[in-house]
């Protein structure tokens, strides 16, 4: 590998470099945790809050696949597109949701519903990386993940932890683009496992590590003596993070079997479930923004099957986070949102075991804790949930409440490297803006 400053430009080519020298110096990979800590040294752009009591926390429950809206929060009882699911009362006056959603509907009270989501990106990878991003994605330059904003514009509460972590989460729609390494996730692909290689090997003794520590320290010196870069300035000071971040007594946070199986059995024993309660107790040590991914949401065939396995995985483990953060005082302080990047089509696709196909022009998203109102409802669909007809909501405008929550400005203008503008919200022309019917 050339470790030469050029080639440690990019977000991938840095984590690779220290993937490859904490094995080789160290006896660990620290390349998971990578990104994030670094942003609560620059706490970021100072935006005044224009909410009294500011959001901390944002947990974002991605649905990867296209969720099926018409089969879960958006039911219409009596059309012919509806199939055999039944609606279910709720604890919101007046909504009902899936009969597979039977815990999810007693904690409805603290959600907000957005039935009227819509995008024009009905590809998965188009419509996650808008869902992710807010910006189309393009050949010419990676965007920022809405998590890399966030901690850029609003830093974290812990100086250890990075600021964003992303669990079982598409590597390709987390990254932090041209914001850099500094702004990327901690990525945890087994919440059971919590951040890997985070712990010595048993073959280095502590008094080898250490030995170790201070030979890589000494190369690090030389090496930006000889080559005072911005690049490798920056890379020694993300090797430096990712030891503290080992040696912290914060890495608690990611060990689950400090929670009762009790708790742990209530979340549900698969790795959404454990993803959740991750989350919650990564909120209680001051991460910033966490994302929780739950997939195969795309039922193109034999749907009513599909999403039913679905819900049974996400039941669990969203009324669980709800009423944990809610029972621990962390709600008001936390937004959760819950989103997909598209819903499924109105029409019952019998020659594919009765499938659904993708469909960007109306679906749901949750909004919850953050100062949102709960209870409500917002938005609405045609009688087929095929068309949105009141009160669209864009992933612009889904960013911009998000950032609403958290206090930042979303229209503010960061420049790219290349000196282009960029924001929260996503690009000027959609003149999205915050939906700020929804918060008390």
């Amino acid at each position: 590998m050339n470790f030469s400053p050029q080639n440690l430009s990019d977000e991938f080519s840095r984590r690779e470099f220290l993937r490859d020298a904490s094995q080789r110096f160290l006896g660990v990979s620290l390349a998971p945790m990578v990104g994030g800590s670094l942003a609560s040294q620059a706490l970021g752009d100072k935006v005044s809050a224009k909410r009294s009591k500011p959001a901390t926390h944002v947990i974002f429950l991605n649905m990867a696949g296209g969720m099926s809206h018409i089969d879960t929060f958006d039911l219409k009882p009596g059309q012919d597109v509806q199939g055999p699911v039944k609606g279910i009362p709720t604890t919101a006056e007046g909504l009902q949701i899936a009969n597979y959603l039977p815990e999810t509907a007693k904690v409805m009270k603290e959600v907000c519903t957005i039935h009227s989501m819509q995008s024009k990106q009905g590809d998965h990878d188009q419509a996650s990386y808008l869902l992710h991003k807010g910006y189309n994605q393009l050949g010419t330059i990676v965007h920022p993940a809405l998590g890399s904003w966030v901690t850029r514009l609003k830093g974290t509460d812990n100086d250890t932890l990075p600021g964003y972590i992303a669990v079982n989460s598409p590597a390709n729609m987390i990254g932090a683009g041209w914001m850099g390494a500094k702004f990327a996730p901690a990525v945890v692909t087994n919440p059971e496992k919590g951040l890997e290689g985070t712990s010595r090997h048993p073959s280095v003794n502590e008094e080898d590590f250490e030995r170790r520590l201070s030979l890589t320290d000494a190369i690090n010196k030389r090496f930006h003596r000889e080559n005072p870069s911005p690049n490798a300035k920056n890379f020694g000071m993300l090797f430096d993070e990712a030891v503290r971040v080992m040696k912290s007594e914060d890495l608690a946070a990611f060990d689950l079997t400090k929670e009762s199986p009790t708790i742990r059995n209530r979340y549900g024993r698969h790795t959404f479930g454990q993803g959740c309660l991750l989350a919650r107790r990564l909120v209680e040590h001051g991460v910033r923004f966490i994302e929780v991914t739950l997939g195969d949401w795309d039922t193109h065939y034999d749907n009513f099957t599909g999403v039913q396995a679905r819900c049974q995985l996400l039941d669990s483990a969203y009324s669980s986070l709800i009423i944990d953060l809610r029972e621990r005082g962390l709600l008001e302080s936390t937004l959760v949102v819950l989103s997909s990047e598209f819903g499924r089509t109105p029409e019952i696709q019998k020659q594919h075991r009765n499938g659904r196909s993708h469909h960007p022009g109306a679906f749901t998203s949750l909004l919850a804790g953050g100062g949102v109102k709960g209870g409500m409802t917002y938005g609405k669909t045609d009688k087929e949930a095929r068309k949105v007809i009141e009160n669209p909501v864009t992933f612009h405008d889904l960013n911009s409440t998000i950032a609403y929550s958290l206090g930042l400005d979303h229209a503010k203008v960061i420049e790219s490297p290349s000196k282009r503008p960029f924001r929260m919200a996503g690009p000027d022309k959609e003149d999205a803006g915050p939906i700020t019917e929804v918060f008390g």
